[in-house]
């Protein structure tokens, strides 16, 4: 059987244990002492990152979790998985709410079932391909920056002991949309973090997160489709596990205005055709490199064979059933067909399309970083805090801004720059919604 985990850990990240086991074992009093019986609510809770958090967040034993997500399917499987597993103790009180946190029924459930001493937020629009036009640019900033100032607006009035919420190595020097929207987030997190403890961390790619391109790996094998990924792009990762635990820290251990980031060299950087390549040879496939996506689409429509048996399973038998009365058991082995060979279609490219950065960073030059601190994390600290009147004019500044009928992704780009000094945004006119 595959072993995802174990995939990543041998071609992706190339660790046997954790980037972050030192942190949590020397922080391990503090961390329980800051969790055992707390009440806690994660907003996001189940995309990978979320569910991952809420997996190192039960080693501490909290007495209540409740966590809330717009996916109702996603929030079912978080239950399923969380009970399923072994070793994890799911709190007595454990309610999920299939809610988006902007919506008034969300400040009801927190004011009904709170206080919370623990608060995560994960909601986020993580994709580059969500600057395609100017109605998803609109529905980005509504849901990291609009809904995100109007959520910490709320806990004032009743703030928890801890709170976090994601950012992203986009953030830093940014030049894509959904970049800057984090940035002025972390910006609005600094102005709040006056009021009550706040802290967020700057991601690596989280491997095979939900809706990622190795993600996809998965559904198009499945599918018996072509694999298609950019061969310039090289990017930094994080096992699943990781991305839980790196939060955790950040959200206990940080001080309120610390922006964590995991400490990783450039040679441990990899790009997304070299994991397509190693994902079909786990699963006993040959890549056959295809010069277009058209080639590669109509691999397997071309050929007069059947759908190609990887070499792991050209040497599995099949058992046959042959009735016996009211039972059925297998009495005759006999080999599985092997003639449609062991290649697999792929096709990669050179990225072009908008808002796609070269490489990867976590802070910039002028940011004041901590690299003692911690064994394998880096921290921000001493950001410049504006004002909450200064960040309320900025929200009301975007709000009028996507009300404006007609309103282009240009002129968009345009205000952000205005808020973001620096803001180099790469336009191209070509979206990922193009692509395989």
């Amino acid at each position: 059987m595959f072993n995802l985990n174990s995939f990543i850990s041998d071609h992706i990240t190339h660790r046997t244990e954790s980037l972050f086991s030192g942190d949590l074992k020397r922080n391990r009093d503090v961390l329980s002492r800051e969790i055992r019986h707390k009440s806690v609510l994660v907003i996001g809770g189940a995309g990978t990152i979320g569910s991952s958090y809420i997996k190192v967040l039960l080693r501490y034993e909290p007495s209540k979790l409740i966590v809330v997500d717009i996916s109702e399917n996603g929030l079912t499987e978080l239950t399923r998985d969380l009970r399923s597993s072994y070793g994890l103790k799911v709190p007595d009180v454990y309610k999920t709410y299939p809610v988006n946190f902007g919506d008034p029924v969300f400040e009801k459930i927190v004011q009904g079932v709170g206080p919370f001493e623990i608060i995560a937020n994960f909601a986020a629009h993580k994709h580059v391909r969500s600057e395609k036009d100017e109605y998803s640019i609109a529905a980005l900033l509504e849901n990291n920056v609009i809904k995100a100032e109007r959520l910490l607006k709320f806990l004032t009035s009743s703030p928890p002991h801890h709170f976090f919420c994601v950012s992203t190595d986009k953030a830093a020097n940014p030049v894509n949309i959904m970049g800057a929207s984090k940035k002025i987030m972390e910006e609005v997190i600094m102005a709040y973090s006056r009021e009550f403890p706040i802290t967020t961390a700057r991601f690596a790619n989280v491997a095979f997160s939900q809706g990622s391109l190795p993600d996809g790996f998965m559904h198009r094998i499945t599918r018996q489709q072509p694999l298609s990924a950019p061969s310039d792009v090289k990017r930094y990762f994080v096992s699943p596990e990781e991305s839980g635990e790196i939060c955790l820290l950040a959200c206990i251990l940080g001080k309120s205005g610390d922006i964590f980031f995991p400490r990783l060299e450039e040679p441990q950087m990899m790009t997304f055709s070299e994991i397509a390549i190693a994902f079909l040879r786990e699963h006993g496939f040959e890549p056959v490199i295809c010069a277009t996506e058209e080639e590669a689409r109509a691999f397997f429509a071309n050929r007069d064979t059947k759908p190609p048996l990887s070499r792991r399973q050209a040497h599995v038998t099949r058992e046959t059933e042959v009735p016996d009365g009211h039972l059925s058991f297998p009495r005759r082995r006999e080999p599985l067909d092997t003639t449609p060979g062991h290649s697999y279609p792929v096709y990669f490219f050179t990225s072009d399309t908008s808002g796609e950065k070269a490489y990867e960073e976590f802070f910039t030059q002028g940011e004041d970083v901590d690299l003692k601190r911690y064994e394998s994390l880096g921290v921000i600290k001493n950001a410049p805090r504006k004002q909450i009147g200064e960040i309320r004019q900025v929200i009301a500044l975007l709000e009028e801004t996507l009300r404006k009928p007609g309103i282009t992704k240009a002129e968009i780009v345009t205000i952000l720059t205005r808020l973001i000094p620096g803001f180099d945004h790469i336009e191209t006119g070509k979206s990922l919604d193009s692509k395989m």
